[in-house]
């Protein structure tokens, strides 16, 4: 029950916490494409989780412990590329119009996809917690490590899922701010990208 606990709670504050996917969401929220912006957040992680769990698992001493520094500057530049690229067609488009793009439609899933492989966190979340817990697994039986595992992503996604209902709903108070949500999301999204960059910079 205590590691069940200390999962959820490191999950439910993970996912309360802003980051590119949330972005990503929002601005597939904003074009009316729940469904995708949803899919956006919840199987890309679920897809890296499942690779990092092995990876972990198996090669947990193999893998570098400074991997998260380099990483970043990897997060950063696909996070930035994708947030330029919405700003991009937002010139030229409108929202009905970007809402009908397949190419904005798929990029998003595959942005999304690549953030969460090349976000620090995520790193430091397996080599950092979750992989002491897979190797005290390992010796009391996996079955001791299940409840974390559970209860942090059930932590992680209800309160992500939660955290982008209420920045929609939010938006939605004030008619002319939803107007701008893809707007801001990507600009949001822009500044994160930029921070994962200045913080690896600095980490040097």
């Amino acid at each position: 029950m205590e590691l069940f606990l200390i999962g959820a709670g490191m999950g439910i504050v993970g996912g309360l916490f802003p980051s590119p996917l949330h972005m990503i969401c929002l601005s597939q929220v904003a074009l009316g494409r729940w469904v995708r912006g949803f899919f956006v957040l919840i199987v890309p992680p679920l897809v890296v989780d499942g690779c990092l769990l092995l990876v972990t698992l198996f090669s947990f001493r193999f893998v570098p412990p400074g991997i998260a520094h380099y990483v970043a500057y990897a997060g950063g530049t696909v996070v930035i590329s994708f947030a330029g690229y919405g700003l991009w067609e937002l010139r030229h488009k409108t929202q009905e119009e970007m809402a009908d793009s397949a190419v904005l439609g798929y990029a998003s899933v595959s942005v999304a996809l690549l953030a969460e492989l090349a976000a620090p966190g995520t790193w430091v979340y397996w080599l950092t917690i979750a992989g002491p817990i897979l190797a005290e697994g390992r010796q009391k039986g996996f079955w001791h490590a299940v409840p974390f595992f559970a209860g942090s992503a059930g932590g992680y996604y209800g309160a992500s899922v939660v955290s982008v209902l209420l920045m929609s709903w939010g938006a939605g108070l004030h008619k002319g701010f939803k107007k701008h949500l893809f707007l801001v999301a990507n600009v949001l999204l822009l500044l994160m990208g930029l921070s994962y960059l200045v913080r690896a910079v600095l980490a040097r």
